[in-house]
């Protein structure tokens, strides 16, 4: 019988000490290996969890079921944009958006000073824990910035996340406290705008299509 295949924690594309002093290398580690790998372990638990039952004809609460599914899917799939829409300062990360990204960015809100202060605001007032997100709505051809509560609320289908920012505690409180808005202002200076770019071309290639 072939064997199911199971979520692997992605590898990152920089070292663990790469983004210092912006997330030092223990802060990054430890987000990267314990906390990401939760969520993996966990939606890895559950396909277990359902093979086991369906396989013995048990029933399970499906509805919890389900939405224990979504936050570790949801969890993965965040940080693994993470991941890769940060870049070590002066090797791609920091600096302004150009290309189709930062034509966007001006159009929707008038300058990236604006965009940027709005950005913050959201990842800053985010209650409890959560994402800021840049996203792309297809039907009217417009970026945006989310909320996103914990991993999978208020995240509304077919919005391609663009650039996403982890403002749960784990993601900084080893570098700043509790200070979150600290956190957010050096998100800025390892921001990686050539991938935000890729990723919002390919969304808008293939939403108006």
């Amino acid at each position: 019988m072939e064997k199911s295949k199971v979520y692997e924690l992605p590898k990152l594309p920089y070292g663990y000490g790469d983004l210092s002093p912006y997330i030092s290398e223990e802060q990054l580690r430890i987000h990267h290996t314990k906390h990401h790998q939760a969520y993996i372990n966990g939606a890895n638990a559950l396909i277990g969890k359902l093979d086991k039952a369906r396989k013995e004809g048990v029933d399970l609460d499906m509805k919890a079921v389900s939405k224990e599914m979504s936050f570790h899917l949801a969890g993965d799939a965040l940080h693994s944009a993470f991941w890769l829409n940060l870049a070590p300062p002066g090797k791609g990360g920091g600096g302004k958006p150009d290309g189709a990204i930062g034509v966007a960015i001006v159009k929707e809100y008038g300058s990236f000073d604006r965009f940027k202060k709005e950005f913050s605001q959201i990842a800053v007032s985010v209650e409890g824990s959560g994402w800021a997100a840049l996203t792309y709505c297809g039907a009217t051809d417009r970026i945006s910035v989310m909320q996103i509560e914990k991993h999978n609320v208020n995240w509304p289908p077919d919005f391609p996340v663009l650039m996403a920012l982890d403002v749960w505690e784990h993601a900084y409180y080893l570098d700043y406290k509790n200070e979150r808005a600290r956190f957010v202002d050096a998100f800025w200076s390892i921001v990686d705008w050539q991938v935000v770019d890729k990723w919002f071309k390919h969304a808008r290639e293939y939403m108006q299509a």
